[in-house]
């Protein structure tokens, strides 16, 4: 984790790292099988963990700029469908990724940042259950046949962080 940076607003500043680039998630092309990791519930000492299976298509958009995953599993019994749409901005060197699922059905803010060699780190401020959080995505392509990506809330300007999912990523041939 990097040490955030408020503005005088106390807003949260992101800073692209000097070697991000719109080629940074290229290693995310492609078809996935996902194992997942997640607390069973948020932000109150939860130990429990769910776990469950789930398939990830990726591919490139926008020339290069942008890529879109669709992400499927079943959640209860019932189909669940999820999708994100990453953006990068030439100009600002950062990438903004949206999430959307067949819960509810909108783009949700953004989470916002860069990679730095094989770890991705992106942030966002958001609202949990009426609690004002940071939220953290991490990526971890070092092996980029078998990428890690893992979620952290914070509801103490990254004072402390909570991680509560956790998705291993296997290439399908």
């Amino acid at each position: 984790m990097t040490e955030l940076k408020f503005n005088d607003a106390g807003g949260l500043e992101i800073v692209p790292s000097q070697d991000s680039s719109q080629k940074d998630f290229d290693f995310y092309i492609g078809k996935w099988r996902i194992k997942n990791r997640k607390l069973k519930t948020r932000l109150n000492g939860c130990t429990e963990w769910v776990e469950f299976e789930a398939t990830d298509e990726d591919y490139k958009t926008l020339n290069g700029l942008g890529n879109v995953n669709h992400f499927r599993t079943t959640v209860d019994g019932q189909p669940f469908e999820g999708m994100t749409l990453r953006l990068f901005n030439p100009v600002t060197k950062l990438w903004s990724i949206y999430w959307a699922d067949s819960s509810k059905g909108i783009l949700d803010a953004p989470v916002t940042g860069s990679f730095t060699k094989n770890t991705g780190l992106f942030y966002t401020t958001d609202i949990f259950e009426g609690r004002e959080i940071i939220m953290c995505f991490h990526w971890d392509k070092t092996d980029r046949d078998n990428p890690v990506w893992s979620q952290a809330f914070s509801a103490d300007n990254g004072k402390n962080w909570e991680w509560n999912w956790y998705m291993y990523a296997s290439r399908i041939s």
